[in-house]
């Protein structure tokens, strides 16, 4: 278990900057898999599945995770994938409880899951 994937959400009230780029790029090798936007103000993975039924139990249990620890991604879902976006929109940008989210959305992941089946022109074109 990753030590992201051990710690919890902490409200954010805003107030408080955006992670810098260079603070964000750091987390984001404790998050493999897991892509940071141009402008590094939202992470984005994408998840694929067998079929319809276990990329809708994927969103649940990602749904479920996001009311316990009070931090709600984006997410689109549709036959065999899903997309996952995490950025904190009090302070439109990056904080430590997106990265946390990210290591904990990956504990629930099949490992077969993880595998991209698309290109990432693809995957953006999708998103």
């Amino acid at each position: 278990m990753s030590e992201l994937a051990q710690k919890s959400c902490t409200p954010c009230r805003g107030g408080v900057p955006p992670l810098e780029p260079d603070a964000a790029r750091r987390l984001l090798a404790d998050v493999p898999g897991w892509e940071l936007s141009i402008d590094a103000r939202r992470i984005q993975r994408s998840f694929h599945f067998a079929n319809f039924k276990e990329a809708l139990a994927f969103v649940n249990h990602v749904g479920a995770l996001a009311e316990a620890e009070g931090h709600h991604p984006d997410v689109a879902f549709g036959w065999g994938y899903a997309n996952v976006s995490l950025h904190t929109k009090k302070i439109k940008g990056l904080h430590e409880n997106d990265f946390i989210m990210a290591a904990k959305i990956d504990q629930l992941t099949p490992r077969r899951a993880r595998t991209p089946r698309f290109s990432k022109t693809r995957r953006t074109a999708a998103a």
